[in-house]
């Protein structure tokens, strides 16, 4: 399943090493919300492949339940166009579920594409404080990689039970764009789901391709109101209790370290906009608590409590 808006020469890029993959029983849903700008002239021919035309961004979450719809196959992949998978990718992550077959998704080891010596992550962390976060991202790749459980996987190159993600009802499609993939993890989780980071399969990730990058308007205002409404439906109340009084000095302090007061202006704006949007959320929020199958400390034991690890964006993995 793969997403393009305006993603230019890196959706043939992709398409060509999906396409390179030594596991090759699979269909590719490419969905396109509206792209302008050429990105798909010229893309290879093959029967696997499907285009979708949307006519009009619908955003990352509803792209990708249009492309999920009617699906049959028992695993769903979401791949990033601007993620290059290694050519054993496919192969790698059905070995882990087989190797793993109590997880419900797993991710992939993504290094940067302009520096593969770099992480672009190693598994998404989320706090008790209410922060999310590519773990490891933009640092030395470590030797060897990690593997083990991790809070959620990065949607730039996931796999995921295609049962289960019926059963959650797919991506929010309210978020449009980022923190989708912690929400679907974090409501896997409530379920009572594990999510798997595998060392093995890897892809090399362009990140903030389509979107202006990780400190665009774009992407601080998505990202930052989404958080509010991915804690407000999913953290379960004795942690909320710490969120809440953790959340709003931590924000204060990212926006003395943003220092660009444009940038500072977004995130505030963004936190007032999640706010005044909450109430569908809390009232999603009643369902899913009681229906919750995991208990409150199997949530905490996958948190990252140290509030190093948020400010220097470490990896977690059980």
């Amino acid at each position: 399943m793969i997403v393009n808006y305006n993603g230019g020469t890196d959706l043939a890029r992709c398409l060509a090493a999906l396409l390179a993959q030594s596991f090759r029983d699979f269909e590719a849903v490419i969905v396109d919300n509206g792209s302008i700008d050429g990105s798909l002239e010229g893309l290879p021919h093959d029967p696997r492949l499907t285009i979708l035309r949307t006519g009009k961004n619908l955003g990352f979450a509803a792209g990708n339940n249009q492309a999920a719809a009617g699906a049959s196959a028992p695993w769903l992949v979401m791949l990033n166009p601007d993620a290059f998978p290694a050519s054993d990718w496919l192969e790698l992550l059905l070995d882990e579920a087989t190797v793993h077959g109590e997880y419900a998704a797993f991710g992939s080891t993504q290094v940067m594409s302009a520096d593969p010596s770099r992480a672009d992550g190693l598994g998404d962390c989320f706090s008790p404080y209410g922060f999310a976060w590519r773990g490891g991202c933009r640092k030395p790749l470590p030797v060897p990689v990690p593997a083990g459980e991790s809070f959620a996987a990065c949607a730039a190159a996931m796999m995921i039970r295609r049962d289960w993600f019926e059963r959650l009802g797919g991506f929010d499609e309210r978020f449009f764009c980022y923190g989708e993939d912690v929400d679907l993890c974090f409501r896997l989780r409530l379920a009572g789901g594990r999510v798997w980071q595998s060392n093995r399969a890897r892809v090399e990730h362009v990140g903030g391709a389509t979107s202006g990058g990780a400190h665009s308007v774009f992407s601080l205002y998505h990202g930052y109101r989404n958080q509010i409404w991915l804690i407000a439906k999913n953290m379960p109340g004795p942690i909320l209790a710490v969120t809440l009084l953790t959340y709003l000095p931590l924000l204060l302090l990212r926006c003395l370290l943003l220092k660009k007061p444009s940038a500072i202006w977004v995130v505030l704006k963004a936190s007032f906009d999640g706010v005044k949007g909450l109430a569908p959320f809390w009232s999603d929020r009643r369902k899913l608590q009681a229906e919750r199958k995991a208990s409150t400390l199997a949530i905490a034991r996958v948190l990252s409590w140290s509030p190093m690890a948020l400010l220097q964006r470490r990896a977690k993995l059980l």
